[in-house]
């Protein structure tokens, strides 16, 4: 066996699919999540059956944000890594519902944090996101650029998750690595996405809503894609820079063990074009209600995944008709609907 992992979020899109390749792979996994109503409930508990099938998977229905069963389940398990996958997710939610993200994204990161610490875990992964490139206007979005001014507190509390990391990295020499993940979609994906509300919509022969009348481009990651980076850099431990500085050092690693990767397809896709995409594996035009930018949102995502690559070896290859015909074929199987 190649070693014990801890999976937090086992039940979401990402860490279900991660913990099964793990497995695969020959790690040992422990899995958890407090599966909230965020979204449906039964699509979590559903993609949970799917892990527990193997023997080396083992799940605790647990919150991030407990302190005391955090730490008692880093004294009892004594993890050789952590891939920290928990999270509020979403950017709008964040604008409605904020202490929900400070509690999970905040206090949560903390006590994954402090496990690490107190458990000598020989590296933590954890989820960035694309979000926090905020105003960002230079594309494609590159690591080493500044991310100082986000416009959701979403993105705000994935940017803190990275400067916690890398004080912890700093002060207590704890190897750590943010992947800001890029749009992610594919099979057993999330309902707030906009690939799986679109879905939903149309089949229903409802219309879909789309915003920035249309005017948007996303660099869309196929799920796989996204996996075989995870557990490809969980090996791939940072190294302190011996002569980083501030001033000259990229603000991508540091002189602590510390790493920030972008993690995406690197070719942004319109949105017009992705709705067309789906349009064509559902075999049907959507009814379209064109509206205006949302607040928090961002008019285009593009990542700079070179330093990425260039690491792990891994290079998104899923375009994304292929990607939204394996959604569209999970979706209609999972939920028993057709066009």
């Amino acid at each position: 066996m190649k070693g014990r992992v801890l999976v937090t979020g086992a039940a979401g899109f990402i860490g279900s699919a991660t913990s099964i390749k793990l497995i695969e792979l020959g790690y040992t996994v422990v899995g958890i999540d407090n599966i909230n109503d965020y979204y449906d409930v039964n699509l979590k508990l559903a993609r949970l059956e799917r892990v527990k099938a193997f023997e080396q998977f083992k799940f605790v229905k647990l919150d991030i944000a407990d302190r005391d069963a955090i730490e008692a389940l880093f004294a009892q398990e004594q993890f050789d890594y952590v891939i920290h996958l928990a999270a509020q997710a979403g950017v709008r939610y964040s604008i409605d519902n904020p202490h929900a993200y400070a509690e999970s994204n905040l206090v949560g990161h903390l006590h994954i944090l402090e496990g690490c610490r107190q458990h000598k875990v020989k590296h933590l992964v954890y989820a960035s996101s694309s979000s926090v490139y905020g105003l960002n206007s230079k594309t494609p979005f590159s690591t080493s650029d500044s991310v100082d001014h986000p416009i959701s507190l979403y993105a705000a509390t994935k940017k803190s998750n990275e400067l916690m990391s890398h004080t912890y990295s700093h002060l207590y020499n704890i190897p750590t690595t943010g992947l800001r993940f890029f749009t992610v979609y594919g099979p057993w994906g999330r309902p707030d996405m906009a690939l799986f509300k679109f879905t939903k919509s149309i089949l229903n022969g409802e219309p879909i809503d789309i915003y920035n009348n249309g005017d948007l481009s996303r660099d869309f990651t196929y799920i796989d894609d996204i996996v075989d980076g995870v557990v490809n850099i969980l090996s791939v431990l940072p190294q302190g820079q011996k002569n980083w500085t501030v001033e000259t050092g990229s603000a991508a690693n540091s002189s602590a063990p510390y790493a920030i990767y972008n993690i995406g397809n690197g070719n942004p896709v319109k949105l017009m074009d992705f709705v067309k995409a789906l349009e064509n594996a559902l075999g049907t035009e959507s009814i379209k209600n064109f509206m205006p930018m949302q607040d928090g949102d961002v008019y285009q995502t593009f990542a700079d995944t070179e330093d990425f690559v260039a690491t792990t070896g891994v290079k998104s290859n899923v375009d994304v008709q292929t990607g939204i015909n394996n959604f569209v074929d999970w979706y209609q199987s999972f939920y028993g609907e057709t066009k």
